[in-house]
């Protein structure tokens, strides 16, 4: 049997992705600072809730703890948690919301994926599916520091796929635009009025759900209400001249001779 690890799992696209993870036969953990929340849905979908603080280390090795626990391992991990909000302007810029926004929405995918690592190469390998957004990859204005998060977690999501599927490990990013979920806090109705369409909850998880099931590793998908779901074709930087093809630069780290260096893209536009 499956076993999926959701964070973020109590309420929005991390419930609705518990839903549709139980519904396709998976033990699901449900994995999120509101612990009632949790339990809430767990007793749905006939899962199991825990308590989880994603912005700390040991929190989320304790989630995968209890996942390996109480259903023998891990094979699926939906890193969902985050938080959003903008500021007025700039100036408004408080740093308190600024290192609680930057501490889920990016520590949370590092801490959570160092977690898991260890218990998905005990199950021979495994898929990882991180929730950044569309303003990962485009340019968000009204919310600067929630892009800055987003884009975080879409670069480390390309940067650390190639070498983890040779160890049988699927890293992808999900990239939704504006979705009906709490993060809105109370926007929904705005944006009604404004006659913008909005993602469901469930659609999106639907996409994450198909991401751990089949998705490429290092795929960043945009979903758009309206659209087929897409993934994002990030052009090629251009390299130094005078570099012949496949001149590599030196590293600091080892890195696997198969994996090749985002700092010598390949002549054509990859996803």
């Amino acid at each position: 049997m499956t076993v999926a690890l959701v964070t973020g799992g109590g309420s929005g696209i991390g419930a609705a992705a518990c839903r549709l993870l139980a519904a396709s036969g998976a033990a699901v953990v449900v994995a999120d600072l509101d612990l009632d929340a949790a339990r809430a849905v767990a007793e749905e979908v006939g899962g199991t809730a825990v308590r989880c603080d994603v912005t700390d280390p040991a929190s989320n090795e304790q989630a995968v703890a209890s996942a390996e626990a109480e259903h023998g391992g891990l094979d699926v991990v939906l890193l969902n948690a985050g938080v959003a909000g903008g500021f007025a302007s700039w100036d408004d810029l408080d740093p308190v919301r600024y290192r609680q926004m930057t501490a889920v929405n990016v520590d949370g995918v590092v801490f959570g994926l160092r977690a898991a690592l260890p218990a998905l190469r005990r199950r021979g390998g495994g898929a990882v599916v991180a929730t950044a957004s569309l303003a990962g990859i485009s340019p968000s204005p009204s919310s600067p520091v929630y892009a800055l998060t987003k884009a975080a977690v879409v670069q480390l999501v390309r940067s650390m796929a190639p070498p983890l599927a040779l160890e049988g490990v699927r890293l992808a990013a999900l990239c939704p635009g504006f979705v009906a979920t709490p993060l809105l806090d109370g926007m929904v109705e705005r944006f009604d009025e404004a006659g913008f369409p909005l993602l469901t909850a469930e659609e999106v998880a639907a996409v994450a759900v198909d991401l751990a099931e089949h998705g490429d590793p290092g795929s960043c998908v945009v979903v758009q209400p309206g659209r087929e779901p897409l993934p994002y074709a990030f052009r090629g930087v251009p390299g130094p001249r005078g570099v012949g093809q496949g001149v590599l630069p030196p590293t600091r780290t080892p890195v696997p001779t198969t994996v090749a260096s985002p700092a010598a893209p390949p002549a054509t536009p990859t996803a």
